[in-house]
């Protein structure tokens, strides 16, 4: 099995992964979705906060959306925690 075999990834994601040294189903499995993403976020333009719950999907074996509904609060506020959100500034006045 390769890592684009796993549920929602896909060629580009074995790119991705290889940048940061994971080129195995069983690397990519041993390894913290955080971790990677944190790790992913500086080497890959325009990774945005969709890649977590596709991380923990495959992981999981689960769809990206269902991860994202389940536990998107706790994703995001251990995200923040770790300082890997994007604070945008507000367009309030």
């Amino acid at each position: 099995m390769r890592i684009r075999d796993l549920k929602g990834l896909g060629p580009r994601s074995e790119e991705m992964f290889a940048l940061v040294g994971i080129r195995t189903v069983e690397k990519f499995l041993a390894t913290d979705p955080y971790v990677l993403y944190a790790k992913l976020k500086p080497v890959v333009p325009g990774l945005n906060v969709v890649a977590i719950y596709a991380l923990i999907g495959a992981q999981e074996n689960r769809h990206w959306l269902e991860v994202k509904r389940e536990l998107r609060g706790e994703i995001l506020l251990r995200l923040d925690m770790m300082g890997l959100t994007s604070k945008k500034p507000s367009r309030r006045k």
